[in-house]
């Protein structure tokens, strides 16, 4: 079953001269074990499709079911929680809180805490190829190729088998770029996420299982594999 369905999915939003059509009739799916490219330049409309599959925001028109059931029936808080966690280019770690207390975060939110948390956060650094020693670090005393693998663990904690991330190598080099790729592929491949990115770094697509191009809101098969 597909994990995410869009159907007919158009969205336009307003600006100071007049309404600006950014998705426009996209039919596609998304399933488990896959991982998804969406690349396009700048106002290609590849972001504001990325918002919606993180329920940021509702289509203006047509669908997107998430295991079967509309977005426009869930609530969006709850959805953003727990169903769709989102990695980011810019990180966006808590500053002020320890590596630690940055993954067990969404824990909290869903009411699981203490030493099952802190065991849980142990597990996932493990899993994205970071030292137990990193879990009482805060973000500043990682590079950025750390803190990335940081928030994958964190959106990792959410235990959906969703992931969507919004340009997660832009701001790395090459080399960190391509290990958090595979660390993407391998949980994708051998744990069965969906993953879904957003991307202008063409280096980055030999390794993705299917490739969509975004041109004027409007989406394209390009690869699939």
């Amino acid at each position: 079953m597909n994990i995410l369905e869009l159907n007919d999915v158009s969205y336009t939003y307003d600006s100071k001269d007049q309404p600006i059509e950014a998705v426009k009739h996209v039919d596609c799916s998304f399933k488990q074990g896959k991982v998804y490219a969406i690349v396009g330049k700048s106002g290609s409309g590849k972001s504001t499709l990325l918002s919606l599959l993180a329920g940021l925001d509702l289509p203006t028109s047509g669908q997107i079911l998430f295991e079967g059931r509309p977005t426009s029936t869930m609530d969006l808080a709850k959805y953003r929680r727990e169903c769709a966690p989102m990695i980011y280019q810019s990180f966006r770690l808590l500053p002020l809180l320890t590596v630690s207390e940055n993954i067990t975060f969404p824990m909290e939110l869903r009411k699981f805490r203490g030493k099952k948390a802190r065991n849980r956060a142990r597990k996932l650094v493990e899993r994205v190829a970071l030292p137990e020693s990193v879990l009482d670090r805060f973000p500043n005393m990682l590079s950025g190729g750390e803190q990335q693998r940081v928030g994958i663990a964190r959106a990792l904690s959410m235990d959906s088998k969703l992931l969507l991330a919004d340009e997660p190598t832009g701001n790395l080099d090459e080399e960190n770029s391509h290990n958090i790729i595979d660390i993407l592929v391998s949980l994708s491949h051998d744990d069965g996420y969906c993953i879904v990115v957003a991307t202008h770094d063409l280096s980055i697509l030999p390794k993705m299982d299917v490739i969509y191009h975004m041109n004027s809101g409007v989406l394209k098969l390009e690869n699939s594999w």
